[in-house]
């Protein structure tokens, strides 16, 4: 057994310790991931100083320039290793993390469904049924009261409407009658046009032509005026 088994043998030996907590773990990473950077930072330190002795030296002192490059292949060996190591811790941290969060989430799952028991306990399905169904009726008995106030009421509104129109119509007519009444029609020519006077001769002609035109149309405008006087009287009548 290597002496590393042994010492890890040696410390868990006592059966009844009890097991950290995942905080106390993470918590003891985060120290070791810590104390390591620092050494890390430290070897750099110390290379870069070996680096820069070799070179002081050169070939002036090659027994102290080698002695620098040997300290400084030791300390670049060390380094690797904390990498290595920072690497682990760090790969480690994280499945700590994961796990204790899992746990939690695993808890804090079965407490829900612990609850969601003790509440399913105090329901009983066909009182849920029978709760439904009330609400149902409620619910038909509500939207009737609704169309019953909706629905029109007679309040003695039952008219014959034939009776209704026939007095809207005479109502009509009168209005009718009544504005015929005010409307002034032009008096209609009881005596017959003179006759047409005789030609005169020459210079005269020419105005007596026009004359005759003239009377020809005011006698044909006030034909049509009587024929559009006698239409309106026919049929306000």
């Amino acid at each position: 057994m290597s002496k590393l088994g042994k010492f890890f043998k040696g410390g868990g030996s006592s059966k009844s310790r009890a097991a950290p907590s995942p905080q106390e773990a993470l918590a003891r990473l985060r120290e070791t991931e810590e104390m390591l950077s620092k050494k890390q930072e430290y070897l750099e330190n110390r290379i870069q100083r070996e680096l820069a002795l070799a070179k002081k030296h050169g070939t002036q002192n090659k027994r102290a320039a080698l002695q620098a490059l040997k300290r400084k292949k030791r300390f670049e060996k060390q380094l690797t290793q904390i990498d290595g190591t920072l690497s682990t811790i760090e790969f480690q941290r994280e499945a700590l993390e994961n796990s204790h969060t899992n746990t939690e989430v695993l808890r804090n799952m079965g407490f829900a469904a612990k609850a969601m028991k003790a509440v399913h306990e105090n329901m009983d399905l066909n009182k849920i049924d029978d709760l439904m169904q009330e609400i149902t009726e409620q619910q038909d008995i509500a939207q009737e009261i609704s169309e019953a106030f909706s629905q029109r009421a007679g309040f003695g509104d039952d008219f014959d409407e034939d009776e209704l129109m026939a007095e809207l119509e005479e109502l009509e007519q009168e209005e009718l009658n009544k504005k015929m009444t005010n409307i002034h029609l032009p008096n209609v020519p009881s005596s017959s046009l003179p006759a047409q006077p005789a030609r005169m001769p020459s210079r005269t002609s020419g105005m007596s032509s026009a004359a005759h035109r003239s009377r020809a149309a005011s006698s044909r405008r006030a034909e049509e005026e009587d024929d559009d006087i006698k239409q309106l009287a026919a049929w306000a009548t």
